[in-house]
């Protein structure tokens, strides 16, 4: 899913606007409306100088904090490509590098589409213990799960994948109507995206350089040298 950041700035709250107004979906209609919230400058979201609060927005990493090399994946719940890396290159990269101590990974949410904001959403709605078991499952599922014919039955299919991790339907609807949350959300997206110079999905930021989506013999072929 090679989509240029246009999402930036401006447009990063037509997308927002769109995917909090499907939020009507997952609740049975009792999320707020778009009038009363939405934008990434909502005042309801903001601190008293006028900055979006991301201080509740978590960091989601594995591996060594103190390593000395460090991966930021930026991808998409919504991406085909996404998927297929996190089907055959990070069980090896993780099993490699990660679990054992020589890489601290990051992994940033790209939200390129309401859906994909919608998943994130039920993801941190596990709290940290649960977010890269939820991941996986979103990852894994994702044919199933973003295909459905509408966002209603998308709605129900992230509900069962959050049923399943140990939610009931009253706290993923809380969690799905987080306004605070999800617009804190698209702020930490937008300044990530500004400062890594992304451009598609996935994308990785290893020691600060930006590359695009890698095999495992190429991951091997840089992270090797920064090791040694």
């Amino acid at each position: 899913m090679n989509r240029r950041s246009l999402l930036l700035s401006g447009g990063a709250a037509v997308v927002a606007a769109g995917a909090y107004a499907g939020l009507n979906s997952l609740t049975g209609g009792h999320a707020p409306s778009l009038s009363q919230t939405l934008l990434p400058n909502a005042a309801h979201a903001q601190t008293g100088d006028g900055a979006v609060d991301t201080s509740r927005v978590m960091d989601l990493v594995l591996g060594d904090p103190d390593a000395e090399v460090t991966i930021i994946e930026f991808a998409s719940y919504t991406c085909p490509h996404c998927a297929n890396f996190h089907a055959n290159v990070w069980p090896t990269l993780k099993a490699e590098y990660i679990d054992t101590g020589k890489v601290r990974f990051e992994y940033r949410e790209v939200y390129f589409d309401a859906y994909g904001l919608w998943a994130a959403l039920v993801a941190r709605c596990g709290g940290e213990m649960r977010y890269f078991g939820i991941s996986d499952m979103l990852y894994d599922e994702q044919s199933q799960w973003a295909r459905g014919a509408d966002g209603n039955a998308v709605a129900d299919n992230l509900r069962r994948i959050g049923r399943r991790a140990g939610m009931s339907d009253d706290e993923l609807n809380q969690c799905l109507t987080d306004r605070e949350l999800a617009t804190a959300m698209m702020q930490v997206y937008q300044e990530g995206m500004t400062e890594y110079g992304i451009q598609g999905t996935p994308s990785f930021v290893i020691n600060g350089t930006t590359y695009s989506n890698m095999s495992m013999d190429e991951f091997r072929a840089i992270l090797d040298p920064l090791l040694n």
